[in-house]
């Protein structure tokens, strides 16, 4: 099997990164991998520093077919470092494994997102494929190794250049979304969240390129595929993060250990309704407001302890 190439989007989490390249080259499948990286500049003098210490990091990495380091001179913020990085690296490639510095991968993680870029390269309906899961409380009493959800995620993912040169990053339909309520009714079936940080996008008060994933595979009925025992944790809960600092008591998974390298995948391409009934409830507003007072408090802590 030709391994699809490893792209990973730095900043200014050195310790993080050290965490996640470990973790990567502890997978068979990384030696034969290129690794492409993206380095975002720093946003003033004060972070240059921290951003010369990852770019020092990733000189001479070993344990990967072949690496390739991209440092840009500006800081591009994570959304259009993430849209022209992929873009950029799907000119050369027909597909691509996506991560980010502040996350942290299982032994068995290359041999799931290559194995399903495989097996599902020619289902249009499929958009994406994920490394990360929820810990769920109950799961599933059969053989298969994956789900599918209609919501992708983006704390690892994978995709093919067919469906991501698609997309319309303006999203220039939203004016007429936005006045749709039976379409928000519908999208709204993705999470609880989906339609205020599509609007905060469009309203210029969000920098993401998820929330565009997000509605564009909505609109083209997509599903994104994710395994029962996840790949990957995030290890980004702190005050350095772009968009997820504070609590991560929602997001706590257990990370795959079992080592196995061989995945059964499910029969059809249909959304699991056992899982989707499981995802929507960790997405829930419920949820949501006991995470985000949760955040609101650690965040309080921190500056009370200076």
């Amino acid at each position: 099997m030709e391994f699809a190439p490893i792209v990973i989007f730095l900043y200014k989490r050195i310790n993080n990164l050290q965490t996640l390249l470990i973790s990567l080259t502890q997978n068979p499948e990384a030696a034969k991998s290129p690794l492409i990286i993206f380095c975002d500049g720093p946003k003033n003098e004060l972070e240059k520093k921290e951003t010369d210490l990852v770019l020092a990091s990733v000189q001479n990495l070993k344990g990967f077919g072949s690496v390739v380091v991209h440092l840009s001179p500006v800081n591009k913020g994570l959304a259009n470092s993430i849209i022209t990085g992929v873009t950029e690296v799907l000119k050369e490639y027909d597909r691509v494994i996506v991560l980010e510095d502040d996350l942290e991968v299982s032994d068995n993680f290359l041999a799931f997102m290559n194995q399903s870029l495989k097996q599902f390269e020619s289902e249009s309906t499929v958009y994406s494929i994920g490394g990360y899961s929820f810990s769920f409380d109950r799961y599933e009493d059969n053989s298969e190794d994956g789900y599918f959800l209609n919501r992708s995620w983006p704390w690892s993912w994978a995709t093919w250049k067919n469906r991501w040169e698609l997309i319309d990053w303006s999203v220039s339909d939203y004016e007429s979304f936005s006045k749709d309520k039976a379409l928000r009714g519908q999208f709204a079936q993705l999470g609880s969240d989906v339609n205020s940080m599509l609007d905060k996008q469009m309203h210029g008060e969000l920098d993401s390129w998820a929330i565009r994933w997000v509605f564009h595979q909505f609109k083209m009925k997509g599903l994104a595929y994710f395994p029962k025992r996840s790949k990957v944790c995030n290890n980004g809960f702190d005050h350095m993060a772009t968009h997820t600092n504070g609590s991560n008591k929602r997001y706590i998974t257990t990370l795959d250990t079992t080592g196995k390298r061989e995945f059964q995948f499910p029969n059809s391409i249909a959304l699991n309704v056992f899982y989707q009934r499981m995802f929507l409830n960790r997405m829930s507003i419920p949820r949501r407001i006991l995470s985000r007072l949760s955040s609101e408090w650690i965040q309080l802590k921190r500056r009370f302890n200076g």
